[in-house]
């Protein structure tokens, strides 16, 4: 099989919104994924960190990749996330995925008992070897505590459902030696580097900011590709505060309460995250005011 982008441009990390009994609010979900592809957002990805994949259940897990492949109905790709520490457990998700007909995977690399570089070899061989479609390696390890080095990513890089990687590990250096080593499409984790890794050759961004300035986020990729590189580049700059204030504490705690104030209502995150502190509220009230985005 042949490599093809998944999608080149802005795809959200999308919350899963919460009801006032902490039980997943589909119903908001689905008005969410609609909002961001009429606001112009080139992918969603459905149940990563900032859909607090790990505190859903099974049934959880899979009710909302399904209401995300449902609602985006071939309008834009799906790409679910279903990585997992336990890689029977990931593949087990990664095939509910593809049977509901999401158009790709994003494989966070296994978090606690962590592995070694062989063993994440390993791991993601053997899951996309038997799921067989296309998957995004998720690199975070500020969460996980496992990098995945360059030459696992050259290495990883040579299975033909390999085909993208979400690097989110503040290194621009790596991002550039794996540019130069090996076919893979490379998403930016960080909203504070978009243009950055643009210039890289990166295809796009996985983004929180999405979120918040959909249309926005997907312009800053637009501008570039469009050959527009110092327009792309003023839109980085313009949003980057908002950017990282939405990492003011613990992501999806900040980008959570800036919807709400928004007036989403996406509700709480679950334990054993905690809502912001009065002081990042304040803050984040602040910013949120500065750039227009609150709830009037």
């Amino acid at each position: 099989m042949s490599k093809q982008a998944i999608f080149t441009g802005a795809g959200v990390a999308i919350v899963t919104p919460m009801k006032a009994d902490g039980s997943v609010d589909l119903e908001l979900y689905r008005e969410l994924v609609e909002d961001q592809i009429q606001n112009g957002t080139d992918a969603i990805i459905t149940c990563g960190t900032t859909g607090e994949s790990s505190t859903l259940d099974d049934e959880e897990h899979i009710a909302v990749m399904r209401a995300a492949v449902e609602q985006a109905n071939g309008r834009v790709p799906v790409i679910a996330g279903t990585g997992s520490n336990d890689t029977a457990y990931g593949i087990h998700l990664s095939q509910e995925a593809k049977e509901m007909g999401a158009d790709a995977l994003l494989l966070v690399t296994p978090y606690y008992n962590k592995t070694s570089q062989a063993g994440l070899i390993a791991h993601y061989e053997k899951t996309v070897n038997e799921v067989k479609m296309p998957t995004i390696l998720y690199n975070v390890p500020s969460r996980t505590g496992v990098n995945i080095n360059v030459d696992t990513v050259v290495e990883l890089a040579k299975n033909p459902y390999i085909v993208g990687l979400k690097q989110a590990n503040a290194n621009l250096a790596s991002v550039a030696e794996i540019a130069s080593r090996c076919d893979i499409d490379i998403y930016s984790g960080n909203d504070n580097e978009i243009v950055a890794m643009l210039a890289l050759g990166a295809k796009g961004v996985i983004s929180v900011l999405s979120n918040v300035i959909p249309r926005e986020t997907h312009e800053i990729c637009a501008k570039w590709f469009e050959g527009k590189p110092d327009e792309s580049r003023d839109l980085q700059l313009k949003y980057l505060e908002l950017a990282n204030t939405l990492f003011c504490d613990v992501n999806p705690i900040p980008v959570k309460e800036a919807m709400n104030m928004m007036g989403w209502n996406v509700g709480d995150v679950r334990l054993p995250l905690v809502g912001l502190n009065d002081a990042n509220k304040a803050k984040l009230r602040a910013v949120l005011d500065k750039y227009g985005l609150l709830k009037a």
